[in-house]
């Protein structure tokens, strides 16, 4: 599918913890939070392509094209997701993961999509989280990559706590062809093409 750049523009962004994927709210209990507009003087019109919840970091691209939001969220485009959870993943956990399994989504159950997983050898490099994650002397941890073409709410969470590993971190670091690289928390970057786009 063919884009024009017509006027519109696009970012890759770094999302810290703590902030919502969101530019303001009318809910008051929202009010003392974080979001996206504390970040960079983004223009009007502008929207997040899919979501990352408060508590989750990493990598979020925004969009002024409802075209591209669309593309992106309609072809089910790849999510790479770096979770750091509580224990020594098992390999038979992993292949429950990779095949689906059972989560609760608005009171209803839903089985997950199959994807791809695999635990990392080693932490991956990532800037150290605003809030402290306990170390290896409270119980061991270990990483996994979790890619998905699907976004249910607080997916990756539920996947992991599904098969007994609860995420204590979790960092999206791929969205189709756009890498969270060496990006720093906070950090907001112009793309000025389509490349990002699968």
């Amino acid at each position: 599918m063919e884009y024009s750049k017509e006027d519109h523009k696009h970012f890759a962004i770094y999302k810290p913890y703590g902030v919502l994927s969101q530019f303001k709210s009318n809910d008051s209990k929202q009010q003392s939070k974080r979001f996206l507009s504390s970040l960079y003087n983004f223009p009007p019109g502008i929207m997040a392509i899919g979501r990352l919840d408060e508590k989750s970091e990493g990598l979020l691209l925004l969009t002024t094209s409802g075209k591209v939001s669309d593309f992106i969220n309609s072809r089910k485009v790849e999510k790479e997701y770096y979770a750091q959870i509580d224990g020594h993943i098992s390999e038979c956990a992993i292949e429950e993961l990779k095949q689906g399994v059972e989560i609760g989504i608005e009171g209803k159950k839903y089985r997950t999509k199959p994807c791809k997983v695999h635990k990392l050898s080693e932490a991956p490099q990532l800037p150290e989280r605003s809030k402290k994650i306990r170390d290896d002397r409270h119980g061991p941890t270990s990483w996994v990559s979790i890619t998905l073409r699907e976004g249910k709410f607080r997916q990756v969470r539920k996947m992991t706590s599904a098969v007994g590993y609860p995420t204590l971190r979790l960092v999206r670091v791929r969205v189709g062809n756009m890498n969270l690289d060496a990006m720093k928390v906070g950090e907001v970057k112009l793309i000025d093409d389509y490349s990002f786009i699968p």
